[in-house]
């Protein structure tokens, strides 16, 4: 029997398996190992509803429901596929018994939950159970939920990158050597990325969309394609195999770096993939290690700083804001710590790159407009530094950034802007908040070099906006942040500063327009 229906989503315990039943897979789950057998039948839903509740990016809407049908063709007889406004319509027309993975979100799983007769089992495609996170995270003695931690724990129990109880190499974490900044010719060395060429079905969705944002019926921002990630397993793989085998190697030392004339580096642009489920996280990482060793064998040796981030990204970072979603429970994103109140501007909401006069905000934006993804960096310390230097709500910027990235979903985001980018936890996730000026900006990107602003300047009309609000940011929230022992020197700096006076009023009156 599946959980009863007024058990908490995040601690009931779910069936592992229904092989006798039909299967509904989300729009997030339509990898083989959602199934509990290859000729098990299928049932995908397409709700115009999902589309009509945010303003999600056209290009996210495009891949989900190119996935979603490209999965439907492949599945054939085996599959049902329903076009309809709301699930309901859907489940309401099947007259078998039905199971599915437990879903993404706190809403989903509560809809499931609800919903008669539908068997809901754990959730799939993540390389820790929930169960499993939480043994870790109540384990004696436990103070910080420290990602570290966990992932040296994860490894441990799948025997990645090990020599017996010990990490390869003798260090768990190499995160030292890959904070390089950008080669000084703005070159990385590596082949452009594999891309996936559109078909008939992607032709399909495209005016489909085209007309129901005609009939009013749903609203996008950002630009329309072409379409640049996978939304098959096989163009997953491709996609895959094209990373491990010609970028994997210079992953690691620039992975921080930003080039304004290279907007995919070395990154493996796997996460769409991942969170459409087209890709096992598992899989990846001993297809990485593999990769690996195979190479040595045959004398090339990849350096382990590179092999090694890659797998922290995937088994350490992903599984870890996936397991904080549910222990931190539904409140967790209501988190507010710092007392940001301001709303996100038009500018940012449209993606409107072309009102920004900073470079690297005005850089950022168009890549996102134009794409619907941008890598780390560019997320943690342009778009969210920004945010949080100017006191934009949390909870409108952890929407802002579902609805704007390709791979962004609810689980995604709530830890990683709530707790990573905009310290509105107090501390939980992060221990200090991920605000830097200029200066960071300057050494880690090609992009100050030709704005208008000084990286150096915090006072004046080309002082630079990210050094000028990193000043006001620490202002406004000494007190807040004054027990915090890592912000010690940086608010300790204010007492210096003697045109402080003039940067808090600039930008106090610069607020949230256009920088």
């Amino acid at each position: 029997m599946g959980p009863r229906q007024d058990d908490d989503p995040a601690t009931a315990e779910y069936p592992e398996r229904a092989p006798g039943t039909r299967r509904w897979c989300f729009a997030d789950q339509l990898g083989p190992h959602f199934l509990d057998a290859p000729d098990q039948p299928v049932l995908l839903i397409e709700s115009r509803a999902v589309f009509a509740r945010r303003r999600f990016h056209r290009q996210k809407a495009h891949l989900v429901l190119s996935a979603l049908r490209h999965r439907a063709a492949e599945l054939g007889d085996r599959g049902q596929h329903h076009r309809v406004t709301t699930y309901a319509e859907a489940l309401d027309r099947v007259g078998e018994p039905l199971s599915v993975c437990a879903p993404t979100t706190w809403s989903s799983r509560d809809y499931v939950l609800r919903r008669p007769g539908l068997q809901v089992l754990a959730a799939r495609g993540f390389v820790a159970t929930q169960a499993e996170f939480a043994a870790w995270a109540d384990g004696r003695g436990r103070r910080r939920l420290l990602m570290e931690d966990f992932y040296r724990d994860s490894r441990r129990r799948h025997d990645v990158l090990m020599n017996g109880t010990e990490p390869v190499g003798g260090r768990w974490n190499l995160d030292a050597e890959n904070r390089e900044p950008p080669p000084a010719d703005g070159r990385i060395g590596v082949p452009e990325p594999w891309w996936p060429e559109e078909d008939e079905i992607d032709e399909e969705v495209r005016a489909d969309l085209d007309r129901w944002e005609a009939e009013g019926l749903v609203s996008f921002v950002g630009d329309d394609g072409p379409r640049r990630f996978p939304v098959t397993r096989a163009e997953a793989l491709r996609r895959l195999q094209d990373f491990l085998d010609h970028r994997l190697g210079a992953f690691g030392p620039h992975e921080d770096a930003m080039l304004a004339g290279d907007r995919w580096l070395a990154h493996s642009l796997l996460s769409p993939a991942l969170n459409l489920g087209l890709l096992d996280p598992l899989e990846v990482v001993v297809a990485a290690e593999q990769n690996a060793r195979d190479r040595a064998a045959a004398g090339e040796l990849l350096p382990l700083n590179s092999v090694e981030g890659f797998v922290r990204q995937v088994m350490g970072w992903r599984d870890y804001v996936w397991n904080l979603y549910w222990y931190l429970g539904r409140d967790y994103r209501h988190g507010n710590a710092l007392a940001a109140t301001e709303h996100v501007p038009e500018w940012l909401a449209e993606l409107d790159g072309d009102a920004v006069e900073a470079a690297c905000l005005s850089g950022v934006l168009t890549d996102l407009r134009r794409d619907g993804w941008v890598h780390h960096i560019p997320r943690l310390m342009v778009l969210g530094n920004y945010a949080l230097q100017r006191g934009i709500d949390p909870l409108e910027m952890t929407d802002w950034f579902h609805r704007s990235f390709v791979d962004g979903y609810d689980w995604v985001m709530v830890s990683n802007v709530v707790g990573m980018s905009q310290h509105a936890d107090g501390g939980v996730l992060a221990t200090k908040p991920y605000a830097s000026g200029g200066a960071y900006i300057d050494r880690m990107s090609d992009y100050c070099g030709g704005c208008r602003y000084d990286p150096r300047k915090r006072v004046g009309e080309d002082a630079c906006p990210y050094t000028a609000g990193y000043w006001a940011f620490l202002e406004r929230n000494r007190d807040r942040l004054a027990a915090n022992q890592r912000m010690r020197r940086p608010l300790q700096g204010l007492d210096r500063l003697e045109d402080l006076p003039l940067v808090v009023e600039q930008e106090r009156d610069r607020g949230t327009a256009a920088p």
